[in-house]
């Protein structure tokens, strides 16, 4: 496990005993559930316990965390006490919760967070928000929105997806507000490559995770292909390898 951090409250410091994980629900199609689907493997393979929450408020039959792992929680963000979701389910005893939000989801984390954010870091649970960027500007603008909300509450990983081959970041690593909220944060990034077509569209289409694939169990023809099942496998490596990295944000 990483080594003990303690959350800095005025006048006192707590020991964080769980952590929430969770997608900011900002700019849609960037890729956020593709990433959490291969983050909740990242943890089945460490022995992590965690508990999934999707909070995809669209309830859609396909795309969202449940349609990927069933035994995720669906829940109704919009509704007043949606959030605390996020601390209830701590009391089932599972030190990690990972929850995927849906787009437009900014407006509820933020109220959540200015109203609950000092008591629960009172009773040692730290939150790790996850900003997926892609070249795509209006991403980077998504991240830097809900930084000027949460501000110092939460911990910043940036995964920056590439979404074609070649990407260029150029607006991310250029931009005067992308460069001062990487300073004045100390976020840690890391990449998710871009994935083929022939793997990335039948395995949504099927609510197939990489690692289903990369371990030939589904009876889908088009992945069971000899060159897919190895994409799936190199695809996997590289990203444990890079959330590897930054565990010290994922674990406790």
């Amino acid at each position: 496990m990483a080594t003990a951090e303690a959350i800095v409250l005025p006048g006192r410091q707590t020991e964080v005993t769980s952590r929430v994980v969770f997608t900011e629900g900002g700019k849609g199609g960037v890729g956020k559930t593709a990433f959490t689907s291969l983050l909740v493997e990242w943890y089945a393979a460490n022995r992590t316990p965690h508990t999934l929450l999707d909070l995809d408020t669209e309830n859609k039959a396909r795309g969202s965390l449940a349609h990927f792992f069933p035994g995720a929680r669906k829940v109704d963000i919009h509704t007043s006490e949606g959030l605390d979701s996020f601390v209830d389910v701590l009391d089932e005893g599972t030190p990690i919760v990972i929850a995927d939000m849906g787009a437009g989801a900014g407006a509820v984390a933020h109220r959540w967070f200015d109203a609950m954010f000092s008591s629960v870091a009172e009773i040692g649970v730290a939150f790790t928000a996850i900003g997926v960027i892609t070249p795509d500007p209006a991403s980077v603008e998504s991240v830097l929105a809900w930084a000027g909300a949460l501000q110092h509450r939460v911990q910043y990983l940036i995964v920056k997806n590439t979404l074609t081959d070649p990407a260029d970041f150029s607006y991310w690593e250029n931009d005067p507000a992308a460069e001062q909220f990487r300073r004045t944060f100390r976020t840690k990034e890391i990449s998710m490559e871009y994935r083929l077509p022939k793997v990335e569209n039948p395995a949504r289409q099927h609510g197939l995770t990489l690692n289903t694939i990369a371990d030939r169990r589904t009876d889908v023809p088009e992945l069971q292909q000899t060159t897919v099942v190895m994409r799936a496998q190199a695809y996997r490596r590289n990203l444990f390898a890079e959330l590897d990295r930054v565990k010290d944000l994922l674990l406790l």
